[in-house]
This record gives C-alpha cells, structure tokens and sequence, in this order.
C-alpha cells in the first residue's frame, strides 16, 4: 500500500522512545530527569512516515513502562477496541512503548483482542535526540509493518530493529544494546528491510486474537499472580508471602529444565491448600518446562515456553474463567 492508501494509529504510552534526553550522549539518565513528548511531538520527527500512511496520534500514557499496571493493559485494550470500531478505515495501530515490559503488554494484547488488523508494539533503547538513536527507524519500520496487508492475522507484533517479533516469543535479552529483543526458542516473524520489503518467514501457529477465549470486557484489573525465583537453597518463604498478599496463583521460575527446590515443593502444597494455583516457569531464559507425571503430582503446571513473566500474564487470564489445574494446563498447552 502506498502512504495514500493506509491509515495507521500511532497510540503514546511513554517510554525510552518518547523521551527527550538531556543531551546527546545521555543515554542511561534521561528516564529519570527528562521529558515524555507525545505522540504528535514524536511523529513530527519522522517526515517520512508521510511516505507510509496518514498516522493520526492518539495519546494514551506519558510514563515509563515499570510503572505500567495490568489496569494500564485492561485500558489499552478498550482503546485499541474503541479505535478499530469508530475508524474502520485503520489499516493498522502501532503502540510505542517502553522497553522493560513491553513484551508483556504485547502478550496481554495478544490473548485478548479481537481483532485481525495489525497491531504493532515499538519501543526504543536510546532518545529519540541522543546520538545513534534507533527511535526514529523503528518507529517507522512499525509503521510499515503495521500498514501492511501481509501482517493481517498475525497478531499482536513487536517490531524492533528491523526485525518482527510474535508477542508470544519476543523478550527482552540486554539492559541497553540496540539489539536487545530475542525470540530464543523459534526465531523471528520477519524482517523489515532497508529496501522497503517487509519479509514474513513464518506464522505464530499458538492461538492468538480472535482465536482465543479470553473476555476481558467489564473487568477493571486481574487476579493477582506473583513471581518468585528459584536458587540454591530457596527455602519458600517468598511462596508463603505471597499466599499470604492474597495471591491467586504464583509462578516459581524453577531451575532448568523445570525444578523448584525441596523447600519450594513444600511451601507449593501449602500454597495449594489455600486454593493458589502453583506454575512452573524456568530461569533459564530459554527452552521449554515440560509437564513431567512427578511435576503434575507435586501441583505445579508447567508454563511450557512462556518465561516467568509471560505465564504470569496467561495464569492470570486464565483464573478468570477457571481455577482447575487440568484447565490452566489446556490454557499453557494452547497459548
């Protein structure tokens, strides 16, 4: 499509990418002491995005995203829903987005929009204004991906440094390289080209968008889920406190290839007693936590490949329709 032809949304949620740095070479401390443009300031410094499609701002948050909530994904949601029924002529909407949990943004959106037009999450590692800043290009190779035919039906996408990412894989691998996001265990969606070709290599074959079963509509946050790490010696307590904190599930990221230790095992049972679903995730950063029979009857459900915080978004999803094991189990078998 040519710029005349597609309409995109371009929704602010804050970040690194929306930030004003301090001077060029402030790289690290602009998210402390600098200021958040909005989403027509942040467009007006990509011309080119005329080339691609009419881009119409809309202004969501002007934060950074630690400090996004699962409230913050419930209203993003609605957005995004309201946005594609009032302009059916949207071709795509991208979302910027700070780096630190944008994936689980992506994942969140991923599970429960129903739609099948392209929604592209993007985000940055530097300023906008600082030196060998990647803002501006992906912020229009999202655009690009967004307003494109070929990215219809694929769900939610992550676009950054040229490449495209399924919101079920990408995650976050390095604090402040350009090339932090990874898709560890099946690889990247596609590629954004320097030549303006935008390659798809493969589709996410999880159930994703219009496929899925999740209704999230009416609710004003989540079941509470919490995560807690495994290390030598972990004793448990975390698993307590949290019971305790009201949690209605808690993901223990276990040692590889999915093994809390004794004491975790332990605190797990207590945490069952109280009615708290008990899911295995791994530190690892890779690989897949297969729901082993010793696992099943230690209590705990294994998160599959999603990393800790990704199970996290997905138990809590799922605790709002069920609370068996056996059908959490379906959701990380499915999702």
């Amino acid at each position: 499509m040519s710029g005349t032809e597609s309409r995109v949304a371009v929704i602010g949620t804050g970040g690194t990418i929306a930030h004003q740095s301090r001077g060029r070479l402030d790289l690290v401390e602009y998210a402390d002491h600098g200021r958040i443009q909005s989403s027509a300031e942040l467009l007006a410094l990509v011309p080119e995005l005329a080339g691609v499609a009419e881009v119409v701002p809309v202004d969501f948050r002007e934060l950074s995203s630690t400090k996004i909530t699962p409230k913050d994904w419930l209203e993003l949601g609605r957005v995004i829903t309201a946005l594609e029924r009032e302009d059916p002529s949207l071709s795509g909407i991208v979302v910027t987005h700070g780096t630190a949990s944008l994936e689980e943004t992506a994942y969140f959106l991923n599970l429960t929009l129903r739609t099948a037009i392209p929604v592209v999450l993007v985000g940055a590692q530097r300023p906008a204004d600082a030196m060998g800043t990647d803002a501006l290009i992906n912020l229009y190779d999202a655009v690009r991906v967004a307003a494109s035919s070929d990215s219809r039906g694929m769900g939610v996408l992550v676009v950054m440094d040229q490449q495209i990412h399924a919101a079920r894989e990408v995650t976050k691998s390095s604090t402040l390289r350009l090339d932090a996001f990874r898709s560890p265990e099946v690889g990247v969606l596609g590629e954004v080209g320097g030549d303006g070709r935008i390659e798809f290599y493969r589709s996410p074959r999880r159930a994703h968008t219009v496929a899925t079963e999740f209704d999230v509509e009416g609710l004003n946050d989540l079941p509470r889920v919490d995560i807690t790490y495994s290390y030598a010696g972990a004793d448990g307590t975390a698993i307590d406190a949290f019971v305790a904190a009201g949690a209605r599930a808690i993901v223990v990221a276990t040692m590889a290839p999915g093994k809390p230790t004794p004491d975790e095992i332990a605190a797990g049972g207590r945490a069952r007693d109280c009615g708290v679903l008990m899911i295995a995730g791994c530190r690892a950063g890779s690989g897949r936590v297969p729901q082993r029979a010793l696992l099943w009857e230690q209590g705990f459900v294994a998160a599959d490949h999603l990393n800790p915080q990704k199970a996290r978004v997905l138990a809590a999803l799922a605790l709002t329709r069920w609370s068996q094991m056996s059908d959490i189990r379906r959701m990380f078998d499915k999702y």
